[in-house]
């Protein structure tokens, strides 16, 4: 670190009463060196810490000060409260032991991108507030699309000109589900020719039991009617996936009853099984209602740069819409959630806002892009510089590796598990997730069977060397080891199973670890 860092100038001249400057280059530099030897210690150290934290609620306030500080304090003061108090009371997504929910990947040029966005602090609403992050926004989601093999009706540019499709980068998957639900209200409004709101409680949408609850919210938010949400059945039958005949089936039933279906969600590796829908089938049905269908793609999205697991999207050039969350998968921070839509008006048509103050003639001349309004709010962060920075900085070759790791490690645990006779996959593992438990013995019931692996995942969790999640598929407890975290390598997937082995053979039997 630069000797000279560690002075902090302004600090001082604040004390002796001289003007503020948050913005005092030196600081800026002495803050960000610190900060940057922070992070650097903090992912040399972040696998000996417990991935779980053993804190109670509340206990944040009780060693920070619950009123906010009067005078300034040094920056080193600021830094050492985050090491004592902050560290410690943290669930480390970033932990090689973590392998819980879904992975939230990171890298060193995604942090880097995100610093230098934080620093420009743009807000980017239209093209002329931000031309730079505008283009490079569309650049980088055209880029994405090229290697998702999407077709060119949802690039922004072709080889011919703009497209009539496009893109936008949101926060989160259920940004994406919200305007894309809001776009096809009212386009179904406007095909009965209802003017207002007025027929709304006509309109269905269809999802599977294992679609993201985080959809249904978005439904509410946008006006349907509750008990116009159609949730489908899936079973093992399908791998817990949509059936196409039952999604035909109660559509049908919708549409004779003088119901309009309006919007599928179809997705792409659900949270609790990673269970795929069949994207091309889903797609047909629609079609025969004239309803939109939009594919959450959020984790196994990435999966799909790779050739061998694109036939998994295959069908999305009949679909409105997709999404897919590089923040999840492909080494870029939170947020960073991809939407494409084969027609930009579809979006633009619901969203678009045109206030005064934000004409301009870069706008009313149609050649540009003002990403506001395809998105609920008005600002926008510089989000497309770290994904980027990201493909810039590392290329297909790297991406496509990185992900074909992951699966591997995800194979050889599914192996060891299958290997074991105590214990049982549930459902074929897709991608990076693998779904086990431990298998009824002798005549343990269902509900014994659960509790056994209920007391397995908690004394997993509680021993702060591994964390997993748990799911219900088809009314079994089952947990979830998903293979992802960016500082992840065999050994830590093996370690993982040791502890596993060694903490089922003592609950089961309390014998020796079976090898």
């Amino acid at each position: 670190m630069d000797p000279a860092a560690s002075a902090s100038p302004s600090f001082h001249a604040c004390v002796q009463g001289s003007s503020f400057q948050p913005l005092n280059p030196e600081d800026v530099r002495a803050y960000l060196y610190k900060a940057a030897d922070f992070i650097t210690d903090y992912y040399t150290s972040v696998e000996s810490m417990p991935v779980l934290p053993d804190v109670k609620p509340g206990y944040l306030r009780d060693e920070l000060r619950a009123s906010p500080p009067e005078h300034s304090a040094p920056f080193d003061v600021t830094m050492k409260e985050l090491r004592t108090s902050v560290v410690p009371g943290m669930t480390h997504w970033a932990s090689p032991s973590f392998f819980a929910f879904f992975p939230s990947t990171n890298s060193a040029a995604a942090i880097a991108g995100e610093l230098i966005a934080s620093a420009m602090n743009t807000v980017g609403f239209t093209w002329q507030a931000a031309p730079a992050a505008t283009e490079m926004e569309v650049l980088v989601l055209d880029w994405l699309a090229q290697l998702l093999r999407l077709p060119t009706s949802f690039m922004n540019c072709t080889s011919v000109g703009r497209g009539t499709g496009g893109g936008v980068i949101l926060g989160t998957t259920s940004e994406a589900m919200l305007v894309t639900l809001v776009a096809a209200r009212d386009a179904a409004l406007r095909r009965i020719a209802s003017n207002g709101m007025s027929y709304i409680t006509r309109l269905t949408v269809y999802a599977t039991d294992q679609t993201h609850s985080t959809f249904f919210k978005a439904c509410r938010l946008a006006g349907f009617d509750p008990a116009n949400l159609r949730s489908i059945p899936t079973g093992p039958e399908t791998d817990y996936g949509l059936d196409p005949a039952k999604l035909l089936e109660v559509m049908q039933l919708d549409f004779d009853a003088g119901l309009v279906p309006t919007y599928i969600c179809a997705t792409v590796g659900t949270t609790s099984s990673n269970a795929v829908d069949p994207v091309s089938a889903v797609a047909a049905v629609a079609a025969m209602f004239n309803a939109r269908v939009h594919v959450d793609a959020a984790y196994a999205g990435s999966a799909c740069i790779c050739p061998e697991f694109r036939h998994h999207i295959d069908g999305v050039e009949r679909v409105d819409s997709i999404s897919m969350s590089p923040h999840k998968w492909l080494l870029t921070c939170l947020d960073c959630t991809c939407l494409w839509v084969r027609d930009t008006n579809h979006l633009t048509d619901a969203l678009e806002t045109n206030p005064e103050y934000l004409k301009n003639d870069a706008t009313e001349s149609g050649e540009v892009i003002d990403l506001k309004d395809m998105q609920v709010g008005v600002g926008r962060r510089f989000r497309g510089l770290k994904l980027w920075m990201v493909m810039r900085t590392y290329g297909t070759a790297q991406l496509q590796r990185h992900i074909r790791s992951d699966v591997a490690m995800a194979k050889a645990f599914e192996d060891l598990v299958r290997a074991d006779g105590r214990f049982e996959i549930v459902v074929p593992r897709n991608f990076a997730l693998v779904c086990f438990r431990i298998r009824a013995r002798g005549a343990m019931t269902e509900e014994a069977t659960d509790e056994v692996n209920r007391v397995l995942i908690n004394r997993l969790n509680m021993s702060g060397k591994v964390y997993l999640a748990h799911t219900l598929v088809g009314n079994r407890f089952v947990l979830r080891f998903a293979v992802g975290s960016s500082l992840q390598e065999d050994r830590h997937v093996r370690s993982a199973w040791e502890l596993i082995k060694k903490t089922t053979a003592e609950i089961i039997d309390g014998e020796e670890i079976v090898q």
